[in-house]
């Protein structure tokens, strides 16, 4: 049942589809980006995903393997995305790395959602187009 969580809720980020995300989070959900910076709560959320759609509105989550303990799910797979939608012939806006995640889930919703990849890339990306 966990796992089925995890998935719907990694699907509705591939779909950039907010309210589905936010309607699959605990009330005091924790998401912890992949520099250990921390955010709680849906509606803080909410509003991060909407800004990071803004920056990549193509977010992509590819689920390779999926592996799970009691409550904790683990992630393996890739991320992509393209900055701004900008594409140009030589795609250098578009980046796809491999990234993990791991998802805590407390009555099948998702109360913690972190990632683990090498953004060195995306950041490389963004301030390029700055």
């Amino acid at each position: 049942m966990e796992t089925k969580v995890v998935v719907d809720f990694a699907d509705a980020i591939s779909h950039a589809d907010v309210d589905r995300m936010c309607s699959l989070m605990t009330d005091d959900h924790l998401f912890i980006d992949s520099q250990d910076n921390k955010m709680e709560g849906k509606e803080t959320m909410r509003i991060a995903w909407i800004a990071y759609f803004g920056l990549f509105p193509d977010y992509k989550i590819e689920i390779e393997e999926l592996f799970e303990n009691g409550s904790s799910i683990c992630i393996l797979g890739h991320a992509s995305g393209t900055y701004k939608s900008l594409t140009y012939k030589s795609n250098n806006n578009h980046w796809r790395i491999p990234a993990a995640w791991k998802a805590v889930i407390k009555d099948n919703l998702v109360k913690h959602w972190q990632v683990y990849a090498d953004n060195l890339i995306v950041v490389e990306i963004i301030n390029r187009n700055k």
